[in-house]
């Protein structure tokens, strides 16, 4: 039995009457991912089973031989990663070898590396061939994509293109950049009718003026935050807090439009992909000595850095909603997904999808989501599910107990219209939920609950049986809560019957209700 020492000792003997069970606080060692659990490169990736012969490529291509050094003890050729020229002539040379695709970039322009940029592409190729959403195509057949900032090296369309046959409208903002895009495009004929370059118009020569839903004049720079006010009117997203439009304001993205203002009306895409600023200062951005893949501060940089520019994104989707089936970006560190995917929950996306891309010693990390209604069928009936799933909650405020953590869970599966009993001797929520109800929480099609009926319901509960009445095709599961020391509590979940009648809602819905919880209660 954990022995909590002074001075928490005198408020937990305080608080005796509501104090949770105790259970054993597990070891916070981190543990080490085994290999076969660590992520790899993409398996259609062209790369996945064969590196880059750079000897090959050296012999084959004679520009590129002055870049390769060769070890005295017979080891890998190599290149001098920190030399632009090296990483440039590379990429060039394994467009033109692997892909049949005829290239260049000015100096100072970002030089993306081939591997990982295909890494990309091929995540997407399997969104859009999953059955997550429903596989309705956008443009008769042919897979239509949106790249954010194409850059002059227009990369993913050249990818997307001569891989799998994608169009794509690349969009950008400087002249260089799109200069040099429309080159990289011309300069393949066999693909060029299936990529356009779109110049992003900046607001940099004043605000425009245009007319809003109520008649009054608003700039362009306004424009954006009056749509999205407009969304959350009319958004009711499962983790029910506003998030503040002026917090924080000098790490707000405030450059160029993105996706509203270029993509045009009755527009439709099967996806938008995006390698965000990645950075806030060009000091950061060279930090790593390892490297060099040039970049302009365009590209590389923006106040707030990629969180403020994704986060800008998700403000645009929140508007575009379903003219885009998958939005996606690349996200360079990994601590920002837990923030941006608590900003996506807010704006009553449907569904969020993550993954890690691995080229090397770098990693970067995909972020997905859709405002599209999800299949009803939640998981395959042949997925086998665990009994009894849990997590932690940490960092807790002093302010919030086990009593609030199930008040919560209640609320959450009673605003789906499930039964619900909540034990506060016991720490449990006893909770029945048919079908209907579990996809109204994956699906966040909450009803805002009204205090009357929330407080006669809790009573009713309270007042009850110690089991509800089921039928058989119903979900019952049982959540308990268990604090570990102050600030920290173990939540669990189990299902209460032997055989489940809705395959695969236990796992999905205790996923979500652990989304739900974290988001309120450990920001």
């Amino acid at each position: 039995m954990f022995r909590v020492q002074n001075p928490e000792e005198k408020v937990r003997n305080s608080e005796s009457n509501t104090a949770p069970k105790l259970a054993k606080m597990p070891s916070k060692k981190k543990r080490r991912r085994p290999e076969s659990e660590r992520p790899t490169i993409h398996p259609r990736n062209k790369y996945s089973e064969t590196r880059p012969d750079f000897a090959l490529l050296a012999s084959l291509y004679p520009s590129f031989e002055p870049f390769v050094f060769y070890s005295h003890d017979g080891g890998r050729p190599r290149i001098d990663w920190t030399d632009f020229n090296a990483t440039r002539e590379l990429t060039r040379v394994l467009l033109l070898h692997d892909h049949a695709l005829n290239w260049w970039i000015p100096d100072g322009q970002l030089c993306p590396t081939v591997p990982n940029r295909s890494n990309y592409i091929h995540w997407i190729e399997d969104l859009l061939a999953s059955d997550i959403i429903p596989k309705t195509n956008t443009s008769g057949g042919n897979v239509r994509g949106f790249d954010i900032g194409t850059g002059a090296n227009c990369i993913y369309p050249l990818l997307g293109s001569s891989l799998l046959g994608w169009s794509f409208v690349g969009s950008d903002v400087t002249e260089i950049a799109l200069e040099w895009a429309e080159k990289n495009v011309k300069n393949n004929p066999h693909i060029s009718q299936l990529i356009e370059i779109r110049k992003v118009e900046s607001c940099e020569d004043g605000p425009s003026m245009e007319k809003s839903h109520d008649g009054e004049s608003v700039s362009c720079e306004s424009k954006i935050e009056l749509s999205v006010c407009a969304v959350r009117e009319e958004v009711d997203p499962l983790p029910s807090a506003s998030f503040d439009l002026h917090s924080d304001a000098n790490k707000r993205y405030n450059g160029p439009p993105v996706l509203l203002d270029v993509v045009r009306d009755g527009e439709r895409f099967d996806f938008c992909m995006c390698n965000p600023p990645f950075f806030e200062t060009m000091e950061e951005a060279g930090l790593n000595p390892k490297t060099s893949c040039g970049g302009t501060p365009e590209e590389m940089i923006c106040p707030g850095g990629e969180k403020a520019f994704i986060t800008h994104i998700i403000e645009d989707s929140a508007v575009l909603k379903q003219s885009f089936r998958w939005y996606t970006s690349m996200v360079g560190r990994k601590s920002n997904l837990k923030s941006l995917t608590a900003k996506l929950w807010e704006v009553g996306v449907t569904i969020v999808k993550t993954t890690e891309f691995v080229q090397g010693q770098t990693c970067r990390w995909g972020l997905a989501w859709s405002f599209v209604p999800p299949v009803r069928k939640i998981v395959s009936l042949h997925v086998a599910e665990k009994n009894v799933m849990s997590f932690m909650l940490e960092g807790l405020q002093r302010q919030f107990s086990a009593i609030h953590i199930l008040q919560s869970v209640e609320s959450l599966f009673h605003s789906s219209g499930a039964a619900c009993k909540l034990n506060t001797s016991s720490f449990t929520v006893d909770i029945t939920a048919s079908n209907d109800h579990c996809d109204a929480i994956l699906k966040n099609e909450l009803q805002p609950l009204d205090e009357v009926s929330s407080c006669q319901h809790v009573q009713e509960t309270l007042n009850g049986s110690s089991c509800l009445l089921h039928p058989s095709n119903n979900l019952c599961i049982r959540i308990s809560v268990f604090q570990q020391i102050p600030g920290t509590l173990l939540v669990k979940g189990s299902l209460q019957q032997r055989d489940n009648p809705i395959p695969g809602a236990f796992s999905s819905i205790f996923q979500k209700l652990e989304e739900f919880l974290r988001y309120k209660f450990c920001r």
